[in-house]
């Protein structure tokens, strides 16, 4: 049996291997995923798109991320499990942060937690490293500052904006975060971060030079309608659920299920 995934471990991968990551939100994926392989599973506030039904991830509360992590974890996955804290668990000051980390770790039994932001960030990631609590960082494109941007746009765009990214991504680092998520940015300045920091980076719609990958698993699989342009779709699931529930509504309407072999007999 592999060894199970550990941040320690998770970091000192990079520079050895590309590290594959994907999210999960139920027990019946995690497991999945993790028979697959996969070295990392982020139970990300995407819960709040793709399961919730919100246009942004900011609706998604502490409780309902608990809930859904606690329900990856009971996969048992060799994969390191990832909690992401959603909007206002992280903004207002380290102890809180600390408080609702403690929850994820406690209550849902996840391996480490990430957080959006960069240099402002670090008292946060301070308090929580110093309460050994592993943590993973997020820049670029960080979806919970969606009012700020305006909009889902690429970050890092010109000199200054790459420097910045590059700056804050070593403030993450000396921080004591394990990794750090890269989303929505150019692929030279996602090549220059990862040059320049002594932790992975995990890329979303930054190019192929980051030292791993990470999708929202609805979008590799097919099952919604919209597909970003980062995303390369795997399987057409959406098709597959279509066709087959389909086929059992025509069989319901003609008698034609259940059948024997689908009836208990007396």
């Amino acid at each position: 049996m592999a060894r199970r995934m550990t941040a320690p471990r998770f970091r000192e991968e990079k520079g050895k291997r590309r590290l594959v990551c994907i999210t999960a939100y139920d027990v019946l994926t995690a497991g999945i995923l993790d028979e697959a392989g996969v070295d990392l599973i982020l139970v990300g506030d995407s819960l709040g798109n793709v399961v919730l039904g919100h246009e942004t991830t900011l609706p998604v509360t502490l409780d309902q991320m608990l809930s859904h992590a606690a329900a990856v974890v009971r996969a048992r996955p060799r994969a390191l499990v990832v909690g992401d804290m959603p909007y206002m668990t992280f903004h207002v000051n380290p102890e809180d942060t600390l408080r609702n980390a403690a929850r994820f770790i406690q209550e849902a039994g996840v391996d480490a937690v990430k957080l959006e932001g960069g240099a402002e960030r670090v008292p946060h990631i301070r308090k929580l490293v110093e309460a050994e609590i592993p943590v993973m960082g997020h820049l670029g494109l960080t979806p919970q500052s969606i009012l700020e941007f305006g909009g889902y746009r690429v970050q890092g765009r010109g000199e200054d904006a790459a420097r910045a990214l590059l700056e804050h991504a070593r403030a993450l680092e000396a921080a004591g975060c394990f990794a750090v998520v890269l989303e929505g940015i150019p692929a030279p300045v996602a090549r220059a971060v990862t040059e320049g920091v002594g932790i992975p980076t995990v890329g979303i719609g930054a190019g192929p030079e980051c030292d791993g990958q990470v999708l929202v698993v609805t979008d590799l699989l097919g099952m919604g309608s919209d597909v970003p342009r980062f995303v390369r779709r795997y399987a057409d699931l959406r098709g597959v659920i279509l066709d087959a529930v389909r086929r059992y509504a025509e069989d319901v309407r003609e008698g034609a299920f259940p059948g024997p072999e689908e009836t208990y007999p007396e």
